[in-house]
């Protein structure tokens, strides 16, 4: 089978290895297609997420969906030719953390086309994937498979929404409107919130979240002015999603939210530390959140994309070959052009 693989920054290359075997308990699927996310990208070009750095070659992506070709002993949920979107997470279920309920924090956690372990958890850019019953979600033979493969970042949306809170009548502000922060700006109106507002600094990323619901979109460079304004009176919005991982954004996004809100941190920072006004938060009770990945969540949004209940058609701006891998991640890491970028065979 072809596969991307990653040997370093700006070193990804197409290989042939040999199809997977499966296992009882296990689906073979064949790839329909994969969407690139933000850690694909900043693996293609620094060789590393934050603090995981790619220290062997790296079979590359995790958003993924395809058909299924064959099914291992006691399979019984899907069957050969299901359409099915694959769930990246693979929790232990025994530690603390997965018998707290909270399986996205697992502490043996696999996660396909990951660094965070050596050796790395191989990802999905790959002609067939060998998974488990349980991480196969079915969708209708009617929905694309790169809307099947939305189901992963809108996953992470919908488990930062669930972190915040109730949305209901709620004032929104969404800081950075890539694929995740539109992605959470759908998942906030479906959540009931009232009013959105987004900020980025690229104007073409403004531009494609109008089609999303906005009430609002600010340059957060050349509307400086109106990002300040909200900062008054002790902050204007009730819930603030920072996805755009950038330092300047969380201190922004602090001051921005109204005393007694919360601050929903989604992005991955660039740094592994960034200066933040501890004061501003602490005196006006702004809570500061964390959300990263997802769990039951996963679930919940193969649900939403298959009975069509959030429209993800105008994120996916553009399609390549898996034989074009290269051209594809230069183009996803384009703002000025792309959106969500997806790879097929």
């Amino acid at each position: 089978m072809l596969m991307a693989m990653l040997y370093g920054a700006k070193d990804l290359r197409l290989e042939r290895g040999d199809d997977p075997v499966v296992g009882a308990g296990q689906v073979k699927v064949r790839f329909g297609a994969g969407g690139i996310c933000g850690s694909d990208l900043s693996y293609f070009g620094k060789g590393r997420v934050g603090d995981f750095a790619v220290m062997q070659p790296l079979c590359l992506g995790h958003e993924v969906s395809g058909e299924v070709v064959e099914i291992g002993a006691g399979v019984s949920r899907v069957k050969k030719g299901d359409r099915v979107a694959i769930n990246p997470n693979q929790p232990c279920r025994v530690c603390r953390t997965c018998m707290a309920g909270k399986g996205h924090l697992c502490l043996k956690m696999n996660f396909y086309g990951s660094a965070a372990i050596f050796p790395h958890i191989q990802g999905v850019f790959r002609e067939v994937i060998v998974a488990t019953e349980a991480q196969c979600f079915v969708v209708p033979q009617s929905c694309d498979f790169r809307t099947a493969a939305m189901a992963e970042p809108l996953a992470v949306a919908l488990h930062a929404v669930r972190r915040a809170g109730s949305l209901v009548g709620k004032s929104v502000l969404v800081t950075g409107v890539g694929p995740i922060g539109s992605l959470c700006v759908l998942a906030a109106r479906r959540a009931g919130a009232a009013h959105i507002a987004v900020t980025d600094v690229a104007d073409a990323a403004l531009k494609r979240a109008e089609v999303l619901g906005i009430d609002e979109a600010v340059n957060a460079i050349t509307g400086a002015e109106k990002v300040e304004s909200w900062y008054a009176n002790k902050g204007t919005f009730d819930v603030t999603f920072e996805c755009s991982g950038n330092s300047a954004a969380i201190t922004s996004a602090i001051q921005a939210t109204a005393s007694g809100g919360c601050v929903v941190q989604v992005g991955m920072l660039g740094v592994p530390t960034a200066d933040i006004p501890v004061n501003r938060f602490v005196s006006r009770e702004v809570d500061l959140l964390g959300a990263f990945r997802f769990d039951g969540e996963y679930g919940a949004a193969v649900h939403e994309l298959a009975h069509e209940l959030i429209d993800v058609s105008s994120l996916l701006t553009h399609t390549y070959k898996m034989t074009a891998a290269n051209d594809a991640f230069a183009m996803a890491a384009d703002r000025s052009q792309s959106m969500k970028v997806h790879l097929v065979f």
